[in-house]
């Protein structure tokens, strides 16, 4: 049932979380208007929250909005970021806002109505990586790709998440049904505890985990879990063999450590944004390069790497991943062309766009196609294909006559569709590809025989079409197990495998340490 301003706001004293407002001293003035009007002013200052009506005292921040969207926000109908990013809520000190948001849980009622049904231990049964324990501490998408990818490989996965404050990729939109799609596609196969890792059972909690784990894999800014107790050393003094990876933008040393950031941040630093575009700018890619390569795959390597290592010495060890240097080995063969003395400039690298046999081109049909005849023998298939044998021997042309061939090999790409042009290349072995639309992956004869697009049911039941599992393996077949979990899913068995009994567990709930 939709609350009323009054009771989110009489409720906003029974959220409070004293334990996260060390040191904080901060005044709110809530000014919302609509069809519920009213006016609050909110102070938290020594450890207690207290709530007046009316707009009293300087104010550290004010909010305006109307009382309908603030409604939404809280009870998670609506996205905040996006709300500030419309112009819907109007905030006078952003920072401040956030300080407030993470003092406060969730209006109750959404947290009692979404509260799951625990499944009894579920666990994969197949893959590589079957009896390896991975806990997952990361949030949006480096960490929670990485582990989903290790997941699907048959090690079991527990995600934890504050209840009161989890991972806010999944009040992302666009939903499927009351979930987020991007939490769905970045944490199938996973087990869910809730946890509150601030309060010092929380904390026994994760470090008696610790003992029963291979790998923890985390991705807060560098000693923020180290202050919280639950970093490398404290996970280290429970579990020598531990392997506890720390993702991070740019490490956990040097001069940027404690910098923000984010993938296009780290692309840039990296020398990967400087090699994508026009010679007029840089231009953003789609896909998150760092986030992915730089950290979704680099942890996977690093676990496995410290894994190995470990089967040597006996001991486990803090892997420090940075994104920034994760990405960078993406531009090796660039950055070797610049220290062989070979001037190195957007779109003047052999394989971005620079020569007309490895290129893009528009079809007559606004599609596209990518001709990739790097070697002598594809680019001469594809001028015989295209009755053009005066073009062989221009494959080294480089500057103005490499920019005339291209122009050229445009105008005559623009003569037909491009499925047309896959039609007319097929049988001839060019390296000539149709540049595929999202809305086509799901059809494409190849994709659909490796299984790269894989179709699931959510636990809410909706369904959802992701991408699958990447890797095959002949004798350890590699496969999803089930869909992302609602939040706390598996708190009862995953307690109970600890040896924590149903009346503690219950006494766990009410005092939401679960």
């Amino acid at each position: 049932m939709r609350p009323t301003i009054k009771q989110l706001f009489d409720s906003i004293p029974s959220r409070f979380r004293p334990e996260k407002t060390e040191g904080m001293s901060l005044l709110f003035h809530f000014d919302l208007s609509g069809d519920e009007p009213v006016q609050y002013t909110v102070t938290i200052k020594d450890g207690q929250c207290t709530l007046e009506q009316g707009l009293n005292g300087e104010p550290n921040c004010i909010i305006k909005a109307k009382s309908q969207t603030y409604i939404d926000i809280e009870t998670g109908k609506a996205n905040p970021q996006m709300a500030l990013m419309m112009g819907k809520v109007k905030v006078s000190n952003i920072g401040e806002m956030m300080n407030f948001a993470k003092v406060f849980r969730k209006y109750d009622a959404t947290r009692t109505e979404e509260k799951p049904q625990s499944i009894p231990s579920r666990k994969p049964t197949q893959g590589p990586l079957v009896g390896l324990r991975i806990l997952d501490l990361t949030r949006l998408l480096p960490g929670p790709l990485a582990t989903m990818m290790m997941a699907d490989m048959g090690a079991e996965v527990i995600k934890i998440e504050d209840p009161d404050d989890p991972d806010y990729i999944r009040n992302f939109p666009p939903m499927v049904g009351k979930d987020s799609a991007f939490y769905l596609s970045l944490n199938r196969s996973k087990r869910s505890l809730s946890l509150n890792m601030r309060s010092e059972e929380g904390k026994k909690i994760f470090l008696d985990l610790v003992k029963t784990a291979d790998v923890v894999i985390e991705q807060f800014r560098p000693g923020v879990l180290d202050k919280s107790g639950i970093g490398y050393q404290a996970a280290n003094e429970v579990n020598p063999k531990i392997i506890y990876v720390s993702i991070t933008g740019y490490g956990q040393t040097g001069p940027y450590a404690q910098r923000a950031g984010h993938d296009l941040n780290y692309i840039a630093y990296s020398g990967v944004l400087g090699n994508i575009g026009t010679k007029e700018k840089p231009i953003i890619p789609a896909p998150q390069l760092a986030d992915v390569a730089g950290g979704s795959y680099a942890a996977v390597n690093a676990c496995l790497a410290a894994l190995f290592a470990r089967n040597t010495t006996g001991q486990g060890q803090h892997v420090d991943i940075s994104m920034t240097d994760a990405v960078m080995p993406l531009t090796s063969l660039i950055y070797a062309e610049h220290s062989a003395g070979v001037k190195v400039d957007r779109n003047s690298f052999s394989l971005s766009g620079s020569r007309a046999n490895y290129n893009v081109y528009k079809c007559e049909d606004d599609k596209f196609i990518a001709l990739g005849a790097l070697e002598p023998k594809f680019w001469n298939g594809f001028c015989d294909m295209v009755q053009k044998p005066e073009w062989k021997d221009r494959i080294i042309d480089e500057g103005e006559k490499a920019e005339e061939l291209i122009q050229q090999v445009s105008q005559l790409v623009l003569t037909k569709t491009r499925d047309e042009w896959v039609a007319t290349a097929e049988g001839h072995d060019i390296c000539l590809a149709p540049i595929l639309e999202m809305d086509e992956l799901k059809d494409n004869e190849q994709l659909k025989a490796r299984e790269m697009v894989y179709e699931m049911e959510t636990a809410n039941g909706e369904r959802l079409k992701t991408i699958g599992v990447p890797l095959k393996f002949s004798n350890t077949q590699a496969k999803p197990a089930w869909a992302a979990p609602n939040l706390g899913e598996d708190n009862e068995a995953i307690l109970a495998e600890l040896g924590i009994s149903q009346e503690k567990i219950t006494s766990l709930k009410e005092r939401r340490v679960i």
